[in-house]
């Protein structure tokens, strides 16, 4: 999955994975709306992944 292995590009998390971003950062975006990009879409998968509390389950598949 390649969402969990992108890095975020810009902003106060900027060289973080996505998976490893904070819920409330990704609520932010969601209530503001999510970037029209395949960020957009990473971000918004992120942002469900997190609220079913499913991040547990891709842990095997971070990579470094």
């Amino acid at each position: 999955m390649e969402a969990i292995n992108t890095e975020m590009p810009f902003g106060k998390y900027a060289g973080r994975k996505l998976i490893h971003l904070p819920e409330p950062y990704l609520v932010w975006f969601h209530k503001q709306g999510f970037p029209n990009s395949n960020l957009g879409k990473q971000l918004a998968l992120l942002y469900e992944i997190k609220l079913n509390g499913l991040e547990g389950m891709l842990k095997p598949l971070i990579r470094g």
